[in-house]
């Protein structure tokens, strides 16, 4: 009787499945009267494969549920235990173009600003780029030079549509310097190397605009200094070489300075530094997780109070030379029954990096280290939170570590082996990776489809508002190399990476933005809508989510600024998506922001807005 069951049972499911593919399938009559309760489970089948035609038919009128390609897996799946719908799937492990041939600079830092050019440069002390200032005769004088002049440009906007440069001319050296959006979304640098250690730089996204200097703009000099988004729109600028101090700095270039000591960088130093750049991201509650070399502390960026430490990090050193990388992941912005916003988790993740004494290895011994394999990761609104610690596929020292649309992490470029100097690591890490922080440990990382081009010390990357990657820059050489004889020639060719979210096969689940019926302009707490076009028919507001990205600065393996917020919607009424504004500039910084609307992991193409 069971067996006999069970086959009927799985008879009509091949049967519902065949009626969902091939309607003209003759239909099981089910005939059997026999008295023993099995004749009422026919009845009962036949009542199921009727349903399951219906399905069928639904789901050839309804595109949400069209199968246009079985084998591509882009199709949805059952909803998990807790009722949400998954995230489509694709098998696509992402692609790589080469953007342009030969952007004249290689992008040691890069900021991509709301006008959709990105600023890539370098530094101005090192001899000739490979293309020079525009118009010709457009030079600056040499310091302490007066009579030598330098017609190379060091910086260049960047086209991210035509993949076009307009050459920049940067008067004071931006060595290794730091740099975030401003409220109006002009770039601010700070620091740099001799004549530029103390200058203070804008450039504004405008057509013909070029930088504007201030080189005594800082009270301290600041070499390899991090600089942070603070939740007024001003910034704090922390360290740097023998730097054991931050200061805040204004959204201009003159502006009243105030330098604050913090000990904490000194203490954190080794014969070999490792405690440059510093991890630094603004916490919900306006204070600032800082984490050097492996030591990681709370501070309030107002009285330059130690509110606590963190645990130490084990296994290496993350910071300067040792050059891993950290994020503070997506921020989920809860809105509860009575409309406000919830209280926040916060989480930090530090990735790779390498030994304390791989520095020295290499300097003195011409020994690459392996790079560190492990990531720490850390609730660091909890005071009595512990380091998670797991394992990436592969080692990775001077990656980039960026957030997705998504609200997943990629890690991309850098090496395997060494530390960030010039020719202090080899075997590039040419592959890069997906974290999913939804997922368990164990089951977070995915490797992707690796480069053919090696990016490691002075490479950068930058998410662009169609969700595609920039990718440029990496020179270990002190010089501009451009020949086949070197072991890395300077890298001036410019990639996107696609990532898996962008398979073809996808596109059918894709929102679009109707930007002129959408808000740019949002308040703090406030409403806020945005109107999509999407060909599924049945979209429940669950199915979606609003992200907000705010594009970093990257240099180094440090993406400074970046932040991204996951936002809920809360009703979505003819193609009309409703959302609550982030709560405060502790959350969401003022400035402008990428937002992405995101189908069950599928995202829209970004539009610029502007929070304040």
């Amino acid at each position: 009787m069971a067996t006999l069951l069970k086959s009927l049972f799985l008879f009509s499911l091949l049967v519902i499945f065949a009626s969902a593919q091939y309607p003209t399938l003759p239909e099981f009559d089910g005939e059997d009267t026999k008295d023993d309760g099995i004749g009422t489970v026919v009845n009962g089948i036949d009542a199921i494969i009727n349903s399951g035609r219906a399905a069928a038919d639904a789901i050839k009128l309804n595109p949400f549920f069209e199968e246009e390609n079985p084998v591509d897996d882009a199709t949805p799946v059952l909803p998990s235990d807790d009722g949400e719908k998954p995230d489509f799937k694709t098998n696509y492990l992402g692609g790589w173009k080469i953007d342009n041939l030969d952007a004249g600079v290689s992008s040691m830092q890069m900021q991509l600003l709301p006008n959709n050019k990105a600023i890539m440069y370098d530094n101005t002390n090192l001899g000739p780029s490979n293309i020079q200032l525009q118009p010709p005769g457009n030079c600056r004088p040499f310091p302490k030079k007066p009579n030598e002049l330098d017609c190379w440009a060091h910086a260049v906007e960047y086209d991210i549509v035509t993949a076009q440069v307009r050459t920049l001319k940067l008067l004071t050296d931006s060595w290794c310097s730091s740099g975030g959006l401003m409220v109006d979304g002009s770039l601010l640098s700070s620091g740099g190397f001799d004549d530029g250690a103390k200058a203070v730089r804008l450039l504004s996204p405008c057509e013909d605009c070029d930088w504007k200097e201030n080189p005594k703009g800082l009270v301290s000099e600041r070499w390899y200094a991090t600089q942070e988004k603070l939740e007024d729109g001003s910034f704090i600028v922390l360290g740097g070489r023998r730097g054991f101090s931050f200061e805040i700095v204004q959204n201009s270039l003159e502006f009243p300075k105030k330098q604050v000591e913090l000990p904490f960088l000194q203490a954190t130093t080794d014969p070999y530094e490792n405690n440059l750049y510093p991890f630094a991201h603004l916490v919900p509650d306006g204070n600032v997780f800082l984490l050097a070399n492996n030591r990681s502390i709370i501070l309030d960026p107002k009285s330059g109070k130690v509110i606590r430490e963190l645990p130490v990090l084990p296994g290496g050193s993350r910071n300067y030379p040792s050059s891993g990388m950290s994020a503070l992941l997506p921020l989920r912005i809860p809105v509860g029954k009575d409309g406000k916003h919830q209280v926040l988790e916060a989480e930090v993740l530090v990735c790779g990096g390498a030994k304390s004494e791989a520095n020295e290895a290499a300097e003195k011994q011409g020994l690459f280290l392996p790079a560190l394999q492990d990531c720490g990761r850390i609730t660091v609104t909890d005071p009595n939170a512990e380091w998670e610690i797991e394992e990436m596929p592969s080692r990775r020292v001077m990656g980039d570590m960026l957030l997705l649309p998504t609200a997943q992490v990629i890690m991309l470029n850098g090496a395997e082996n060494g530390v960030a100097g010039w020719n202090f690591a080899d075997t590039p890490n040419l592959a890069p990776v997906i974290y999913d922080p939804k997922k368990n440990v164990g089951e977070r990382f995915k490797t992707l489809k690796p480069s053919q081009i090696p990016r490691m010390y002075h490479s950068s990357s930058a998410v662009l508002p169609d969700g595609k990657v920039l990718v440029a820059g990496s020179n270990t050489n002190p010089r501009y190399n451009l020949t086949n004889l070197a072991t890395y020639k300077t890298e001036l060719r410019v990639e996107k990476f696609s990532p898996p979210y962008l398979d073809h096969h996808l596109d059918r689940h894709r929102p679009k933005i109707v930007e002129d019926t959408s808000d740019k302009q949002l308040g703090y707490g406030q409403q806020f809508k945005v109107e999509i076009q999407l060909e599924a028919a049945r979209v429940k507001t669950a199915d979606l989510k609003v992200t907000m990205l705010a594009p970093p600065f990257t240099t180094h393996g440090y993406s400074q600024n970046q932040r991204l917020l996951v936002l809920e919607p809360i009703s979505l009424v003819n193609g009309q998506l409703t959302m609550v504004a982030p709560p405060s500039g502790k959350v969401a910084p003022p400035g402008y922001y990428i937002l992405y609307v995101v189908h069950r992991g599928v995202p829209s193409r970004g539009m610029w807005v502007q929070i304040q």
